[in-house]
């Protein structure tokens, strides 16, 4: 089992859902869930204040931090950038989420959410060098970034900041050579820079496991065993340095399924393999737009329009229509217009040597993700 910062096994248990009972957490339920993780040899949880409306930090004191010594489990929680405005709000916002989780340190805390834009931000307000003082004055064990953009903003950061000492990312099969996601590429600048990977989102919210197609779980059914979960789960494990993958687990049936399998690790083998990339070619070929992105289209463009970004996000709202799309298409657009901007001039649809209809897909991104 890993024993990077002190994960053991590379199972981690995301707290952003939980069981709940009407509005609240089910405390009950969660406690049950936390023992038969913490039973099964696991010890990382990852929270952020956002989670929940706050509730998955309290219900993180009141299930783990209440019951277990400090030195047995692993937690990690961030810095979110809704909750500050200037510097001087940092160190009592990070005060009260001491004091929410129950505890007087974090193991690892994260700069959360990074993009293009919201980097700018924290760079602004000092946000890194405070995190970096925490860490000096013992109040956190490491420091890094959870990240959502292209490969190139990582590496922007990652030089920027060598001090970061971990980097969590969107990463599964998925998103693995998603233009937009660019989750091989992110990880491949991690690699580059040395920098250990935690994973968030492996299977998409659950979309790789309850909005599977018929045809896509018959391909997973033909290998006899294996839940949906495990094959996306194991397909990010099996990556080198990645220290853990997160699961948000609801339910006993949930942990004792992902335990079951990530105990005695085991990456995918060369028929699970090929099982994960039918089911990738499948979910890919759904009604997508064919952009090759070979950028003619932003040659002639007059107003400047990322078009090859908006339409990947685009794809990636029709493949899981989920808030990631929308978090793309806005960190693609921060720094450039948005899709609202576009003229109707045609030119890009006359450059385009896949003669595609962009200016309905823009429009389409328009509904999706302005309105």
């Amino acid at each position: 089992m890993s024993e990077l910062f002190g994960i053991k096994g590379k199972l981690g248990f995301g707290c952003m859902r939980l069981p709940m009972a009407g509005d609240a957490v089910d405390t009950a339920e969660f406690s049950r869930l936390v023992d038969l993780f913490m039973e099964s040899g696991f010890n990382y949880f990852d929270t952020a204040r956002g989670y929940l409306g706050g509730k998955s930090e309290t219900a993180l004191r009141t299930c783990l931090t209440s019951r277990y010594p400090r030195d047995s489990y692993v937690l990690t929680n961030k810095l979110s950038h809704n909750f500050f405005s200037t510097n001087a709000d940092i160190r009592p916002y990070f005060e009260s989420q001491l004091a929410a989780c129950g505890v007087d340190y974090f193991d690892i805390y994260l700069m959360h959410a990074q993009d293009r834009s919201l980097y700018e931000k924290y760079k602004k307000h000092h946000a890194y060098e405070t995190a970096l003082a925490f860490r000096d004055e013992g109040r956190i064990k490491h420091f890094g970034i959870s990240f959502h953009d292209d490969a190139a903003t990582l590496r922007r950061i990652l030089t920027d900041y060598p001090e970061i000492e971990v980097v969590q990312l969107q990463f599964n099969y998925l998103d693995y050579e998603d233009p937009s996601v660019q989750g091989r590429l992110c990880y491949e600048v991690c690699r580059e820079f040395g920098k250990p990977v935690l994973v968030m989102e492996p299977v998409k919210g659950g979309r790789l496991v309850k909005d599977l197609p018929d045809e896509a779980k018959a391909v997973f059914d033909a290998l006899g065993a294996g839940s949906y979960a495990s094959f996306a789960i194991r397909f990010a494990a099996g990556f080198e340095g990645v220290v853990s993958v997160l699961s948000g687990m609801g339910s006993a049936e949930m942990v004792r399924d992902n335990v079951a399998y990530m105990k005695d690790f085991q990456p995918l083998d060369a028929r699970e393999r090929e099982a994960v990339a039918q089911v990738t070619a499948l979910l890919r070929t759904q009604d997508l737009i064919p952009c090759t992105a070979c950028r003619y289209c932003t040659e002639v463009c007059p107003v400047g329009l990322p078009i090859p970004e908006i339409l990947s996000a685009v794809n990636s709202m029709r493949i899981c229509n989920s808030w990631n799309a929308k978090h793309y298409y806005t960190a693609f657009t921060s720094n450039a217009p948005k899709a609202s901007a576009c003229i109707g001039c045609g030119k890009c649809e006359s450059a385009c040597p896949q003669h595609l209809g962009i200016r309905a897909h823009l429009n389409e991104a328009v509904t999706a993700f302005e309105k």
